[in-house]
């Protein structure tokens, strides 16, 4: 009989444990952890002349294997080894985004998905080989790296209606690289429902709502004014709230600072991380339609915004343009958009 990888050190705990027999039937094979005492799971090929773990093992921990079998002359037979998995560094965990849905959440067109470790990675391309993405129907898509420990995943365009899509993490065992290795499996299921855009122009000072492709109506909005313009370029909603307190000295803009505030606001939909919101704002109803004068958000009508949020949810998108302010950057929320596609794919290690 064969161990595989007997008195190996150093084994990475992915390694199937392997244990073959040549003119003999295996009857039983006991994989154990000698510290904790927990046995490995595994099973028997049928001629019952191999048997394979079926369940990665622990990290920088000790197992005992004892096979036992009966020789073709009836004869019991046995053998035993050990074997030591390797001890990472540091044990890196991938953190999914968005975070697995509550039953029937569904997100919008423009959803980025995307991976953040709580190492960083130095083998970006071990990571993203590790990172699989189903599709259904299936659209093409890549990684792009935000920084040294977040990585997020998109389509050329935006998601196609009713696309499902799979992200299996399976980077327990991977060498992330410095000696950090992931440190759990994880695998999470979105599903993204009908289109909705919103196309916001500074100049006309309208806001056109597309469901499908197709307009579905028009919202006179005010946008930033010139001290304060609102990004320009595809924002993606990611977090709806029917009441948030804005408060400027959250981005270091505090009393009794020139600009600054502190208010609450009603129907509000997050579209950045700087701030930026479509919001009602019944103070502003008078310059909706005709001039830009808010802090950065998009301000509507009572009426109006109540029926933006009834529609828009996470994902959905809003396009701005003619706003005078910079790009959103791709680094804020999901500021991904803002790349063509050839950016977008150069950002990857597979690329």
């Amino acid at each position: 009989m064969t161990i595989s990888n007997n008195g190996a050190t150093g084994l990475n705990p992915g390694t199937p444990v392997v244990v073959t027999a040549a003119g003999a039937k295996l009857t039983k094979v006991t994989v154990t952890n000698t510290a904790k005492g927990n046995t490995v799971p595994g099973g028997l090929s049928a001629d019952a002349t191999r048997w394979t773990s079926s369940a990665p093992l622990g990290y920088g921990a000790a197992y005992s294997v004892v096979a036992d079998a009966t020789g073709a002359d009836g004869k019991p037979l046995e053998q035993k080894g050990t074997l030591h998995t390797l001890t990472p560094a540091a044990q890196a965990y991938p953190a999914v985004t968005p975070a697995p849905p509550s039953p029937g959440l569904t997100f919008g067109v423009g959803q980025i998905i995307g991976v953040s470790f709580d190492h960083a990675v130095t083998d970006r391309a071990a990571a993203e080989k590790a990172l699989k993405v189903t599709t259904n129907p299936p659209q093409q898509g890549s990684w792009h790296w935000i920084d040294n420990k977040t990585v997020h995943y998109r389509p050329p365009t935006y998601w196609q209606a009713g696309t499902t899509i799979t992200l299996a993490a399976d980077v327990y065992g991977v060498d992330l690289g410095g000696g950090v290795y992931g440190q759990t499996d994880r695998s999470v299921t979105y599903r993204i429902h009908d289109s909705w855009i919103a196309k916001a122009d500074g100049n006309t000072e309208q806001m056109q709502i597309l469901h499908n492709g197709t307009v579905a109506g028009t919202m006179p909005i005010s946008l930033g004014k010139d001290a304060t313009p609102t990004h320009a370029g595809p924002h993606v909603i990611s977090d709806k709230q029917q009441q948030v307190v804005m408060d400027s000295c959250s981005y270091g803009v505090c009393p009794p600072a020139p600009g600054a505030y502190h208010s609450t606001e009603y129907w509000a939909e997050r579209i950045s991380n700087d701030g930026e919101f479509v919001h009602e704002n019944p103070n502003t109803v008078g310059e909706q339609g005709s001039s830009n004068v808010s802090h950065g958000c998009i301000n509507l009508s009572p009426q109006n915004a109540q029926a933006f949020f009834a529609e828009f949810g996470l994902g959905d998108v809003v396009e701005v343009t003619n706003s005078g302010g910079p790009p959103l950057p791709v680094y804020d929320t999901y500021g991904d958009w803002e790349l063509s596609w050839a950016d977008w794919q150069a950002g990857s290690a597979l690329h």
